[in-house]
């Protein structure tokens, strides 16, 4: 199972921008998903993005043509660039990779947009 950390998050203003990294502690290469979820106070974990390791990509639809996700096979990370940020995504922004016996849940990081 791998152990995954993310980093990047922090207080950013309305439109502004922000790219958020998830860092696996082995390879990436075999994973067969791995997506960025996000919880907000009092609400449900959401999916936001996800990338399978053939490359195709989701995103809901609050944030396409806002979010990139993409993955570096060969630095074990993925992220996520977040840009004209709105104080609705404010959140704790989670990484998850999902292989075929396993799941891993990153600590999370904080996301403050403030109007």
């Amino acid at each position: 199972q791998v152990q995954l950390v993310e980093s990047g998050g922090g207080l950013v203003q309305a439109g502004g921008s922000l790219r958020l990294s998830c860092a696996a502690s082995t390879s990436i290469f075999s994973i067969n998903h791995m997506g960025w979820y996000r919880q907000a106070p009092g609400k449900q974990r959401e999916l936001v993005a996800s990338m399978s390791s053939a490359g195709s990509t989701y995103y809901t639809d609050s944030v396409k043509g806002r979010f990139t996700i993409s993955r570096n096979n060969a630095r074990n990370t993925m992220y996520l660039q977040m840009n004209v940020l709105k104080p609705e995504d404010t959140a704790v922004y989670y990484c998850k990779a999902d292989a075929t016996m396993w799941s891993s849940w990153g600590q999370g990081t904080q996301v403050t947009v403030s109007s």
